[in-house]
């Protein structure tokens, strides 16, 4: 039904268009039957008028089309009305639209243009010069009979308001066909166009009274007048191609990132407008961003001229599915993006997913059949926003479809970490890490405890941000901002210097305890780590056996070689290393083997299903069995009950870590909770766990 109403709707345009031809064509007919007399007398008492004829067919040679941007009406660009307006001021009306209508002919069959466009352009021209002819019968300008001061200003006068005469007329009609053709009335591109051919027409206007002049001297002159013409056609060309340029993908075809700016612009002055047919224009303004999986191998692999080729392909498979009135970009490498509007959301889903199916097609190049498969956002427009704002959302949803593993994603302001509120806590993060002092950011410390000892043998350092104004910041959403950005290295640094100055605080109070810390991917691919944390040691005099650095399970995964290095560095100082969140990831077990671990942190996702799930607790059995095979420690995470605490001791799990043992604290606290608390006592195995619950902070 909706695709039988959009047939209906270009119908009745296309109707509309061919009814305001027919009056332009009838109406020129009319006015030139009426003008037959006239032209057929001055032709032969005035032979010179077929010379400026020939000109301005001649002229109509010049003739070409400007396309300023994809998705925009074509302009032609002509100069004949430079001649035919001259003979217009010499000869008169009737003349004038004969040798014109001549030169349309003539124009139409170089450029291959339309039958209807043809009868258009000349019913709207013959009105133009019908209006500057009334303007030049009220004046009647002669300067070759009347000589004085006040004769050549009102001469000039009404040529000059015979130009203008033409113009408005030509302007008007132009205008009411761009908006029969769907254009909006006040769309900054109609506005544009149409005063552009309005700037290069009024030029070829008022160099017509100088051809006029020449042609009743000395109609030799008058031929001269192609040089300065071409010259400034040539340039008239070549600003339309630079134009052209400056709005396009060389590459492809297709409009650039300004070329999809305009048409952002263009579709915004639109919504909400009422057509000529009555149908209202869409309300739902949607820019669909995608990125081709694996590009960069097919570049590295097949080379770049290859990899060019199958951009070109998938420009060509875009813009073959592509909505009427939308506009397809390529907005740099292997990103392009299609600026639509619907009526509804569901539409513009239903276009991504016609791309989709578009591209699912293998690509032949070179005999070989390359898989092309893309990662696609959506973003719909909301009042109040810019054409950088939407670019931006629409990027976001395709890298949430990217990281999902689906092919289409749309944008949602919860997935959105770049907001400008975030881009905010991170600066504020960023000044608050340059602070020595722990007013806003410090270290909280959880025990670990033995099960067999019931004695605290180590303890994990936590970051806790209080923001001035925000409160407490969840760290899941404090390390989600600063993860991929370089304030994560700041942090890391900053903990290194917060943790080993609370170690060696420790130290000089007698308390002996191991301190674990956890840095990023991001600190394990610079020797900055090592460098910075051997330093720190060494200054505050801290045993290195005394600190432990956690990674993740993930970070072995992106670049194992490099992280390897560092781990090894690390290694190297006596520090230990502990796997964390080891059984949520992908990495192979031969890094328990090739990397000097010390310790596995097995999730709380499965130390907490261990009550409840007889699968859970199998895996965590199991990893404890193959860690202690390996001679590693094991630590389970979020324990917070005592069965799960005896079914740890069972399994023979090392520490655990959780609330039944402590709250994180601060570094100081801890020190008179260990002082308070009787956690130094040695329960028989598989005993309850000597905290007390009123000293959990």
């Amino acid at each position: 039904m909706a695709g039988l109403t959009m047939a209906g709707r270009r119908w009745t345009k296309q109707r509309l268009l061919r009814l305001y031809a027919l009056v332009m064509g009838v109406t020129g007919g009319f006015l030139l039957a009426l003008s037959a007399r006239d032209v057929v007398a001055e032709a032969v008492a005035h032979p010179p008028m077929w010379l400026m004829t020939v000109l301005a067919v001649v002229a109509g040679m010049l003739a070409f089309i400007e396309r300023p941007t994809p998705g925009r009406p074509p302009l032609i660009v002509c100069p004949t009305i430079c001649f035919t307006f001259a003979i217009q001021l010499c000869w008169g009306f009737g003349p004038a639209i004969a040798a014109q209508a001549v030169a349309v002919l003539l124009v139409r069959w170089k450029l291959h243009a339309p039958m209807v466009e043809a009868v258009k352009a000349w019913g709207q021209y013959t009105l133009a010069f019908a209006a500057s002819g009334a303007v030049l019968w009220l004046g009647q300008p002669d300067p070759f009979e009347r000589n004085g001061p006040t004769n050549i200003a009102t001469d000039a006068i009404a040529v000059v308001l015979a130009v203008v005469a033409w113009i408005v007329v030509y302007a008007a009609l132009e205008f009411v066909h761009s908006v029969l053709r769907g254009a909006p009335a006040r769309s900054r591109s109609l506005t544009s166009a149409v005063g552009n051919q309005l700037l290069f027409k009024a030029s070829l206007l008022l160099l017509s009274p100088v051809l006029a002049v020449a042609a009743h001297i000395n109609v030799g002159f008058v031929p001269l007048v192609f040089a300065p013409l071409f010259a400034v056609q040539r340039m008239a060309r070549l600003s339309a191609e630079r134009d052209r340029a400056a709005r396009m993908d060389p590459l492809t075809g297709l409009a650039n990132r300004a070329g999809l700016r305009a048409g952002f612009n263009d579709l915004l002055a639109a919504r909400g407008r009422v057509s000529p047919d009555g149908v209202p224009a869409p309300a739902v303004l949607s820019l669909l961003m995608l990125d081709l999986d694996r590009f960069k191998h097919v570049n590295d692999t097949l080379g770049h001229d290859v990899g060019d080729r199958l951009l070109v392909a998938v420009a060509e498979r875009i813009a073959a599915v592509q909505p009427a009135e939308s506009t397809v970009a390529r907005l740099g490498g292997d990103e392009f993006a299609i600026l639509l509007a619907t009526h509804t959301p569901q539409e513009a889903e239903r276009v991504a997913c016609t791309v989709v199916h578009a591209l699912a097609r293998p690509v032949a190049l070179d005999r070989l059949q390359i898989d092309v498969t893309a990662s696609l956002g959506i973003a719909s427009y909301s009042d109040g926003e810019d054409f950088p704002t939407l670019l931006r959302h629409a990027d976001v949803a395709m890298y949430e479809a990217k990281q999902r593993g689906d092919a289409v994603a749309t944008y949602a302001a919860r997935a959105d970490q770049n907001s400008p509120e975030r881009l905010k806590l991170l600066t504020d993060f960023r000044d608050a890490l340059t602070v020595p002092e722990p007013q806003q950011i410090a270290m909280h410390y959880q025990p670990q405890v033995s099960l067999a000892t019931g004695e605290v043998e180590g303890v994990e350092a936590l970051l806790r941000w209080h923001h001035p104004v925000h409160g407490l910041v969840p760290t899941r959403d404090l390390l989600s901002v600063a993860e991929h950005s370089s304030v994560m290295q700041q942090l890391t640094m900053r903990v290194i210097d917060d943790v080993t100055a609370q170690a060696a605080a420790w130290r000089g109070t007698g308390l002996t305890l191991r301190a674990s810390l956890n840095v990023s991917v991001r600190d394990l691919y610079s020797d900055d780590l090592a460098t910075h944390l051997a330093a720190r040691l060494r200054e505050r005099g801290v045993p290195p056996e005394r600190v432990q650095v956690e990674i993740t399970e993930s970070a072995l995964l992106a670049d194992p070689s490099r992280v390897q290095a560092t781990v090894n560095r690390i290694a190297a100082l006596g520090v230990a290393i502990s796997l964390d969140d080891f059984g949520t990831g992908y990495s192979s077990l031969q890094h328990l083997r090739r990397l000097p671990i010390s310790e596995i942190k097995i999730d709380r996702s499965f130390v907490a299903g261990m009550a409840d799930n007889r699968d859970d607790a199998a895996i965590v059995r199991s990893i404890v069995e193959m860690a202690r095979t390996l001679g590693i420690r094991t630590v389970a995470e979020g324990v917070e009950n005592e069965y799960t605490r005896q079914l740890l001791a069972e399994a023979g799990c090392t520490l655990i870590q959780g609330w039944i043992a402590a709250h994180p604290m601060p570094g100081a606290e801890l020190v008179r909770w260990l002082s308070a608390a009787d956690v130094v006592r040695r329960p028989a195995r598989g005993g309850a766990l000597p905290v007390r619950s009123q000293l959990q902070t």
